[in-house]
């Protein structure tokens, strides 16, 4: 990473969005310090206390609003913690956008530590995955017919069981009783378990206590 490169480019883009103010400005210079300190590797870990002395922020309220802006507008990745005696975890940005991967000298910091540009995206590329996994498990989609069907061969069972399994739950507002469904594979896994235990009660292969049971409702889970 260039150093120069990248501060140019991120004073650009705070001198530009008019939400920004000071404290966000001395917020995020606060972080980059520790990121320099910390040679540029992601993420890096942080506390409140240390933060709000080398930004000058006084209020606790002020700091926390600031940084999940500065989160949510595209400058960081702010993971908190909810433990005292842990940091918190930011993941930094690169917004140096140029070629070159180095700055062709040394920058050394009136804390006397040395800038060594040897970062790359990857940490933001993994970070960026796992926040889109996670919000993809609070945000359920339901399945199309197609995306079950290619469900029910990868489980190598009769693919018949997967449009009656689509219809049902199509047709219900996909509701595993009265709750919106979460995991719709898990279904699926528990509609093949139930499928499969009333198949072996029609053919008889279950055993006398086992054929006594009450019948088959798919929508219970296992």
């Amino acid at each position: 990473m260039n150093y120069i490169a990248h501060l140019t480019a991120a004073m650009e883009k705070i001198e530009k969005d008019g939400r920004l103010h000071s404290s966000h400005v001395a917020l995020y210079l606060a972080l980059f310090q520790y990121w320099n300190m910390n040679r540029f590797k992601n993420p890096i870990s942080i506390h409140r206390e240390d933060t709000l002395n080398l930004s000058k922020i006084g209020s606790r309220n002020t700091y926390y609003k600031c940084m999940k802006e500065l989160s949510n507008w595209g400058f960081l990745l702010y993971f908190p913690s909810h433990d005292s005696k842990k940091g918190s975890i930011i993941e930094m940005y690169n917004f140096d956008t140029t070629s070159d991967t180095t700055t062709g000298t040394t920058i050394v910091l009136a804390v006397g530590q040395a800038l060594v540009p040897s970062i790359n995206n990857i940490n933001k590329i993994k970070h960026t995955k796992l926040l889109k996994q996670k919000e993809s498990k609070k945000n359920f989609t339901p399945p199309t017919l197609e995306e079950v069907l290619n469900f029910f061969k990868e489980q190598k069972f009769s693919t018949e069981e997967a449009e009656p399994f689509f219809l049902y739950y199509q047709a219900n507002g996909w509701l595993v009783g009265k709750t919106k469904m979460k995991d719709w594979q898990a279904a699926a896994r528990n509609w093949i378990l139930r499928s499969k235990k009333f198949q072996a009660e029609k053919t008889g292969k279950l055993t006398p206590h086992q054929l006594h049971a009450k019948p088959t409702n798919y929508e219970e889970t296992l």
